[in-house]
């Protein structure tokens, strides 16, 4: 919202308040200082294969916190509701895109436990104190993901590929990128990727599967990260009757500090 002049001075409370409220817009660079979530709110029936599939790929799935079937609040987003607290969802049915809306209360179920999942923008703030810059964040637009010719491991009926955000980050400067996102592994951790984008399988860095392309400067190499988008992608595959995830690039902000994660 307008009034909010300042994204990344905003708490996790006002930024919330403004997206129920209905501002739209991808949430890297929001309330500096503090972590956000990818989410997935899934059926109890599916839910414990959904947890042992993140628990077997840590790397793109790792999961923060989960809400009980059916609640809508907790301690990571404390006076919030998961259902309108997010500025825009995504919601599958039979794995299929059915709607994008910014306020998921009319397909909320009292069945659904809702996973929050560790997302890379958590990490952002500490690159950019780090000198690297981020392009999405300069460039005004929302990170570039893809998915990638690497599979999870699957569970149970819950399978699907490893899908990846990329950065891209000055020859001189990726060992400092590495080294800093290395000591958050509950936000994804170091890259699984640098250089060429062939040898994940994506043809082309100018048509992402999920946000927007960035230029590339000349002497930038793309350095790839595992994503929170990657269970949506399991979503599309294991087709569950109903789940509901955050919309790509637009995470729950949460009242958890970056350096909560941060190991030494």
């Amino acid at each position: 919202m307008s009034r909010i002049a300042d994204r990344g001075a905003a708490t996790p409370a006002e930024a919330r308040a403004a997206f129920r409220d209905g501002l739209l817009e991808p949430t890297s660079g929001w309330s500096r200082g503090y972590a956000q979530a990818n989410v997935l709110a899934i059926p109890r029936a599916q839910a414990f294969n959904f947890l042992l599939f993140a628990q077997r790929n840590p790397k793109s799935c790792p999961i923060l916190g989960v809400l009980e079937p059916g609640e809508t609040a907790g301690p990571l987003l404390a006076g919030g509701d998961i259902r309108t607290d997010v500025p825009k969802y995504t919601v599958y049915r039979d794995g299929e895109k059915v709607d994008e809306p910014t306020d998921i209360t009319g397909h909320w179920r009292d069945d659904l436990v809702t996973f929050l999942i560790g997302c890379s923008f958590t990490f952002e703030a500490a690159l950019q104190d780090g000198g690297v810059r981020i392009a999405h964040i300069d460039q005004g637009v929302n990170v570039p993901m893809f998915r990638t010719n690497r599979e999870c491991a699957p569970a149970g009926a819950m399978s699907g590929p490893l899908v990846v955000s990329m950065r891209p980050v000055p020859a001189a400067q990726v060992a400092d990128a590495v080294r800093i996102t290395s000591r958050y592994p509950a936000v994804h951790g170091a890259p699984v990727h640098i250089g060429n984008p062939d040898e994940l399988g994506i043809s082309d860095l100018g048509t992402p599967d999920f946000g927007e392309a960035v230029r590339i400067p000349e002497g930038h190499l793309p350095v790839f990260w595992a994503c929170g988008v990657t269970p949506q992608a399991a979503v599309m595959r294991s087709r569950p009757p109903l789940a509901i995830g955050h919309a790509p690039g637009h995470m729950l902000i949460t009242d958890a500090r970056d350096s909560d994660y941060l190991v030494p």
